[in-house]
């Protein structure tokens, strides 16, 4: 017992307080918490010496967890009368398919590119929950038919590349077009999942075969860090949904943006570095 605690007790530490935030963070900001849990399980990962397979087999954990994760916040958001089901049914079927085009496009990418990616789209939303304001307008309300299925599948792409939710992308696309925050955020944590459960099954597929993988993966699913940390997403969603329309979240928002922007440097650096 010693000496099971001694070799996983950092990690299984780790994996519990990236999902206790997580769930917080997916009902706070609507961001699915794949932010947070992408790179842990990739600095995890690489320190437990699978630093070839580390961002591929985040990623694709990421996105596993996202699909409960998602449920739970958007059924926490629901009880509340603030999720818009008219827009999630319009707009999963093209997400899903952005987040199958997504993980078929992560599955051929080096590790170093992958990384390097995710660390860029982090600096990005890092900027966004810093700067970004929910009274910013571009439309009166959200696109339909072409421009509805373009956005959809960017959308349900790059956020399949990065292992995130929706709402990190949703959040953003639905203020700009005229919906109230607390509604956006409620209605974007129902995207999660629309990209979590087909990203999820293509990284799977992804990964059979693959050398080099963390023990107990399906393909580049880790079977371990899924259940750990959905386990405590799952529970912690509903206060962080019940603390959203409770809080001004603007001060937090930029906390939140600060600490991503330490993480996506790290991630950019270590690429370029070696």
């Amino acid at each position: 017992m010693a000496e099971f605690v001694s070799q996983y007790g950092v990690l299984i530490v780790s994996l519990v307080l990236a999902g206790m935030t997580a769930g917080l963070a997916a009902g706070l900001f609507g961001i699915g918490g794949g932010a947070i849990i992408v790179p842990v399980l990739y600095f995890l990962f690489t320190a437990l010496g699978y630093g070839e397979t580390a961002m591929h087999v985040a990623v694709a954990t990421s996105l596993a967890t996202i699909i409960l994760t998602s449920m739970r916040s958007v059924m926490a958001h629901n009880r509340r009368g603030a999720v818009d089901w008219a827009i999630i049914r319009g707009w999963a079927p093209w997400i899903m398919l952005g987040a199958i085009l997504g993980q078929l496009i992560a599955g051929f990418v080096s590790k170093d590119a992958l990384t390097f990616f995710f660390g860029a789209m982090l600096l990005i939303l890092a900027m966004q929950l810093y700067f970004g304001r929910p009274t910013w307008k571009l439309a009166d309300d959200l696109p339909k038919g072409t421009p509805r299925i373009g956005l959809g599948g960017v959308l349900g792409a790059l956020s399949a590349i990065m292992g995130i939710g929706g709402g990190t992308f949703g959040v953003s696309l639905m203020t700009v077009c005229g919906r109230p925050i607390h509604q956006a955020v409620a209605t974007a944590a129902g995207f999660g999942v629309a990209i979590g459960f087909p990203g999820a099954m293509m990284a799977v597929a992804n990964g059979i075969g693959k050398e080099g993988l963390p023990p107990f993966s399906i393909g580049h699913v880790n079977a371990p860090a899924f259940l750990l940390i959905s386990t405590f997403t799952v529970t912690m969603a509903p206060l962080g949904a019940a603390l959203a329309h409770k809080l001004d979240a603007a001060l937090l928002r930029k906390l939140f943006g600060i600490l991503l922007v330490v993480v996506s440097a790290r991630m950019i650096w270590k690429t370029i570095a070696g």
